[in-house]
């Protein structure tokens, strides 16, 4: 195909809609009048991606609001990855100030739904996450920059307020006692300082199937740009521990055990004794599954999308499996039997 043309040397006339605007954009971009843009897929932000197929090919065109999600946060990381190994889309045209960028077409489906898919076999998870693996290896050993954020105390602390504030207080109208909410802080404390404790290395914040491609070479890895220099094994978990895909724990376990062999083989700063490392994971899962149960309540109610707070009862089932594992988080299995799980069932009975 010929390459697609530089549009910001001669940008298309305005548009009244961001929908003209997009499609005069990406006709401009792909050199052809005739282009076309369906829907590909959203996220739970503010981007969304459109598809073209016309005579240059397939293509991804993203569209990301400057002033709602500026795109450039994405296009340095994307740099950064790209620059240290890891799979990424190939960017063939971008506009930052109007928020438009054309995409290599990775495919349909994520790596979440091909292994959810009818028919897809056991093995096929072992053989995606082994390539997985590998590039987050690669990603891990990329030295963070400067510029990115950081997991600290900070973050830490709104991701707990997320779990409090929204899932808590909004979803469920519950109102802790004050004993409850301080057992309540005082195990996201000793979560927060486990975290903080360990090595911290790049961290992509979301690396999950829905954000992988299933192509070659890779997996390919999306949705990168709130990237951080964060714990070790907060990527890992979030990888066995996805928000739309469950796995037996014994198999999470023995992937986490994998995994741990291959950074060690590579250099990175784990725990020399798995075991040590199978507890970091877990404490990353929890303080992330609180997060989550956090966002996800505060995208229904906030943003109006509901079909996110639809899987709350996956990290819920997250939370029963690990917490008896550590007795020093015991007030958080308490409060998740006495008061959490009664709330739930009282407001799934509301809305039936």
């Amino acid at each position: 195909m010929p390459s697609p043309a530089d549009p910001q040397s001669t940008p298309p006339p305005p548009s009244v809609t961001r929908d003209g605007s997009r499609l005069a954009w990406a006709q401009h971009a792909l050199q052809d009048a005739n282009a076309q843009l369906q829907r590909a897929s959203t996220d739970a932000g503010f981007r969304s991606y459109w598809r073209s197929t016309g005579r240059n090919g397939s293509h991804i065109v993203m569209d990301s609001p400057p002033e709602l999600e500026d795109p450039r946060p994405w296009l340095r990381t994307r740099d950064l990855l790209e620059a240290g190994g890891v799979r990424v889309p190939r960017v063939l045209a971008a506009d930052a100030e109007a928020g438009f960028l054309l995409l290599e077409d990775l495919g349909g489906p994520t790596l979440a739904q091909w292994l959810s898919a009818p028919g897809a076999a056991a093995a096929d998870a072992d053989v995606w996450f082994d390539a997985t693996v590998g590039q987050l290896l690669t990603l891990q050993a990329i030295e963070p920059p400067a510029y990115l954020g950081a997991f600290d105390t900070a973050l830490l602390q709104r991701d707990a307020d997320l779990f409090e504030t929204w899932f808590l207080r909004r979803h469920l109208q519950l109102e802790l006692e004050a004993t409850e909410l301080q057992a309540l802080r005082d195990v996201q404390a000793r979560l927060q300082q486990n975290l903080l404790g360990q090595a911290q290395v790049l961290t992509h914040r979301d690396f999950m199937p829905r954000n992988l491609m299933p192509v070659s070479p890779g997996p390919a890895v999306l949705d990168f740009q709130d990237s951080v220099r964060g714990p070790i094994a907060y990527d890992p978990v979030s990888l066995f521990k996805d928000a739309f895909l469950g796995w037996p724990l014994a198999r999470v376990d023995d992937w986490l055990v994998r995994y741990h062999a291959r950074a060690v083989q590579a250099g990175l700063p784990v725990p020399t004794v798995a075991s040590a490392f199978l507890r970091d994971a877990d404490w990353c899962g929890i303080q992330r599954h609180l997060k989550i149960l956090g966002i996800f309540a505060r995208l229904h109610y906030r943003d109006d999308k509901p079909k996110y707070l639809a899987d709350a009862p996956r990290f819920v089932g997250y939370l029963e499996e690990v917490l008896p594992r550590y007795a020093e988080l015991q007030p958080l299995t308490q409060l998740l039997e006495c008061r959490i799980k009664p709330a739930m069932r009282v407001r799934a009975a509301a809305t039936e």
